[in-house]
């Protein structure tokens, strides 16, 4: 799905990712974890082009990830970031079906989608005509997830999508969000900075230090087998050990 060869990006003096190598697989869960600064929302960035590498490339599906073809390659991705996103000035409704009308899409194909995508991600309806100031926090973290899946993308990349949730609210959407995850199969890529969140979601964990991958593996691989003193440095600063919501 994505491969990554060599790819570093530095902002000034400062290294934001160090030469990687990385392979998403189809369908897999991967979670971005680390400290801030880590280069967890770079490489997120990276993979959907919103930021070119300053060595190696970024390839999806076999075809590197260039600026010139930015707009059509996230035609094929959904980005969901923390706080939603939306358009302050439009419906939850007129937010979700953005790219979808850009596209083209008559009215009873838009209908359809929406109202599946209501059902799926459990909004009630009635509130599709309100403008985001009028939703809670959990509402358009709901409808912003909508956005990201409208135009039925292939990977699903999310940048801390629950962080500025209260915590019912928070343990409510992480529910919901993983039975999206199992229905739909999609290829996700989160980054959170919660590791108990991390084991809940994750087929596969990157722990991230100052733009460096210290750890590849599963939750009970960071927990059993750490790679290095930090890892288990970070598993106890989050109150380990962590059990693993499955």
């Amino acid at each position: 799905m994505f491969e990554l060869l060599g790819v570093s990006k530095r902002f000034g003096a400062t290294v934001a990712l160090a030469p990687l190598d990385l392979r998403v697989q189809p369908s897999e869960t991967l979670v971005l974890i680390g400290t801030s600064g880590s280069g967890k929302s770079t490489l997120l960035r990276l993979l959907i082009g919103l930021e070119a590498p300053d060595t190696g490339v970024v390839r999806f599906e076999g075809a590197p990830v260039r600026p010139a073809q930015a707009a059509a390659l996230r035609r094929r991705l959904g980005y969901v970031i923390q706080g939603g996103g939306l358009f302050p000035h439009l419906t939850a409704r007129q937010n979700v079906t953005l790219l979808a009308r850009h596209l083209g899409w008559d009215a009873p194909r838009l209908d359809a989608r929406v109202a599946m995508l209501a059902e799926l991600v459990q909004l009630p309806k009635a509130l599709l005509g309100r403008y985001p100031l009028q939703l809670s926090g959990g509402q358009a973290q709901r409808v912003s997830l909508m956005r990201g899946l409208m135009a039925d993308p292939q990977v699903l990349l999310l940048d801390e999508p629950l962080g500025a949730l209260d915590p019912i609210t928070r343990y409510e959407l992480q529910a919901d969000l993983r039975n999206i995850f199992d229905a739909l199969r999609k290829t996700v890529v989160m980054v959170t900075h919660d590791l108990a969140e991390a084991a809940f979601f994750a087929d596969r964990i990157l722990l991230m230090r100052e733009g460096r991958v210290v750890q590849d593996g599963t939750f009970e691989d960071l927990l059993a087998r750490p790679a290095e003193p930090f890892v288990t440095q970070f598993v106890r600063a989050q109150h380990a050990p962590v059990e693993a919501r499955r």
